[in-house]
């Protein structure tokens, strides 16, 4: 059973740094493009970074563009955001999804129409 499990979240002040953690089981990690995805209180879901299946290669929104960092341990079977610099606008439930086509490096930009895997979200709340 393919499975997607974040973890990290939680309360930081502004200026403040959390890593956000997307445990996967049921499959590899390696063979899917690995998203991470937000969502804010009455706001539409935002995709805010990936990471390419086929080269390592990363997209960033330009929201969170040298703030945020997205990487990946294969040993783990885990995808990683490391996030720098918190706003207060960065609050939002995060959530970190699997492409298993080619769909988001085709079209460069991360589409959660195009992901076929979800984990169940971790809030994370900037505010001092």
């Amino acid at each position: 059973q393919v499975q997607l499990v974040e973890s990290g979240g939680g309360l930081v002040q502004p200026g403040g740094s959390l890593r956000l953690s997307c445990a996967a089981s049921g499959f590899t990690l390696d063979a899917y493009t690995m998203g991470w995805f937000r969502q804010a209180p009455g706001k539409e879901r935002e995709g805010i970074s990936y990471i390419s299946s086929r080269d390592d290669s990363t997209y960033y929104a330009d929201s969170v563009k040298g703030r945020f960092t997205i990487s990946r341990n294969s040993a783990k079977n885990t995808v990683y955001l490391q996030m720098n610099s918190l706003r207060p606008e960065d609050t939002a439930v995060y959530y970190c999804a699997g492409d298993r086509s080619t769909r988001t490096i085709r079209i460069g930009i991360p589409f959660e129409g195009n992901f076929d895997s979800w984990g169940q979200g971790t809030q994370v709340t900037v505010s001092s």
